[in-house]
């Protein structure tokens, strides 16, 4: 499955495009193979991506902001769940993918 990255390539907030640039842009570093779908020129993108956000993870106004990452149709999480991943070097659990080989086995730390 390809990485499906939801962006909108003419977003007026510097928040949005930030977060796009951060997924992006560290995608790119690991060498994860994706593709950047625009909701800002594409109808059917945009739908697509508000309708297979599941319900518990929208926001109140029911209206899912970029970027949100899907492998293939499964749903990942949005920038605040993929920043998350990142902070815990848990990226390819959260994107449902296989650690490249030699890579160290991540450890859930556990706190009492």
């Amino acid at each position: 499955m390809v990485i499906k990255v939801y962006l909108a390539t003419s977003s007026g907030s510097t928040a949005i495009k930030k977060k796009q640039q951060d997924v992006v842009g560290f995608l790119e570093a690991l060498k994860i193979e994706y593709m950047q779908l625009d909701i800002a020129s594409n109808e059917e993108n945009r739908q697509w991506m508000r309708e297979n956000v599941p319900g518990e993870k929208k926001p109140t106004n029911g209206i899912p902001l970029p970027p949100q990452i899907f492998n293939g149709e499964d749903y990942c999480g949005d920038y605040d769940t993929f920043f998350d991943a990142k902070e815990e070097n848990q990226v390819f659990e959260f994107l449902g993918l296989p650690a490249p080989p030699g890579s160290k086995p991540t450890t859930r730390k556990v706190f009492a």
